[in-house]
């Protein structure tokens, strides 16, 4: 009976607690749906009132950024890399960034 239990209990753990599998390519482009390529957020945690947005065609961004209640409090459009926060205070905030119509959301820690 506890061999039993334990079967069931490692199948269920890879059943519903499994992660997504990373897909195997040479190319290192592979992208999943509504990612965009090349993304980068740094500094993070950030220490200054700039963090740098980057990605493959680093095109024009939209950035959207909520707090930890879904409140929004910045929104701002970069044609470069970097995004002014001085507004912010530290805390911990949710980024938003979309870039030809592909959106990524990632956390942003203030200090």
């Amino acid at each position: 009976m506890k061999k039993s239990y334990f079967i069931l209990f490692i199948i269920s753990s890879f059943v519903f607690f499994a992660q997504e599998p990373i897909p195997h390519s040479m190319d290192h482009t592979v992208v999943r749906n509504g990612e965009i390529p090349g993304f980068k957020l740094y500094p993070n945690p950030a220490y200054d009132n700039v963090v740098h947005i980057s990605t493959a065609k680093n095109a024009r961004k939209e950035i959207v950024v909520y707090d930890v209640f879904g409140k929004v409090v910045l929104t701002d459009r970069i044609l470069q890399t970097q995004l002014n926060i001085s507004r912010l205070i530290p805390g911990v905030y949710v980024l938003q960034v979309t870039e030809n119509n592909h959106t990524i959301t990632r956390k942003l820690v203030v200090k």
